[in-house]
């Protein structure tokens, strides 16, 4: 199956103060913004990113269980980290959650459905495929992360998909190294071109928003 690249898918301190210290009176409360609803392709998009990323990291979850010592488990945490933040968006923005309830492995979307479990499939065949497989759905996470980045104009949306490109970056440089362990051979492109995946991979790893 060939993947698809665009998709049409005060916080409050509570401080406990000495009864010796004076009471603080409360300032007149701050207009709170409204949120600007996202049109049909950001909804699409954002809805369908938040269960990309699951895709990744239940793939990695269960690759990280089969071949044991590899990047993988290391990955799917960060993949959460990705949910997380693509959560924080549809929350924000009232959208039901797509992955919602669903079970490892599980996808509303059938198109994910199928690609995962294609994946899932040709990953068991050795751990270095499964690597190669890592580096593929990163791939495909840098395009889709980019395509959803390009048709939005919200800031805080351009800078989660700017910081999930980051860490696929990173990932990718990841798995093409064990491949390139593995296998004595310099990682192939499997979904960007060549020339954008080595221009990837001779950069170093990446801070990605963290000091």
């Amino acid at each position: 199956m060939q993947p698809k690249s665009t998709r049409i898918p005060m916080i409050v301190a509570a401080l406990v103060l000495g009864a010796s210290l004076p009471s603080l009176a409360a300032g007149p409360a701050r207009p709170v913004a409204p949120v600007v609803a996202l049109n049909a392709v950001e909804i699409a998009d954002l809805t369908f990113m938040r269960e990309e990323e699951k895709l990744a990291r239940d793939l990695y979850l269960a690759l990280g269980e089969r071949w044991g010592d590899t990047p993988f488990a290391a990955i799917a945490n960060a993949e959460q980290q990705h949910m997380n933040a693509l959560l924080r968006m549809l929350v924000k923005y009232r959208l039901p959650d797509p992955a919602a309830g669903a079970l490892i492995g599980e996808f509303r979307d059938p198109d994910l459905q199928a690609l995962h479990d294609e994946l899932l499939e040709k990953a068991g065949v050795s751990a270095l495929e499964a690597l190669r497989v890592g580096g593929l759905v990163e791939e495909i996470d840098i395009r889709d992360n980019r395509d959803a980045a390009a048709a939005t104009v919200k800031a805080d949306l351009d800078t989660v998909y700017a910081s999930l490109t980051c860490g696929s970056r990173n990932h990718l440089r990841a798995f093409a190294a064990g491949v390139t362990a593995a296998s004595g051979q310099a990682y192939v492109a499997q979904y960007l071109p060549q020339a954008e995946v080595d221009a990837i991979l001779v950069t170093p790893m990446e801070r990605c928003g963290r000091p």
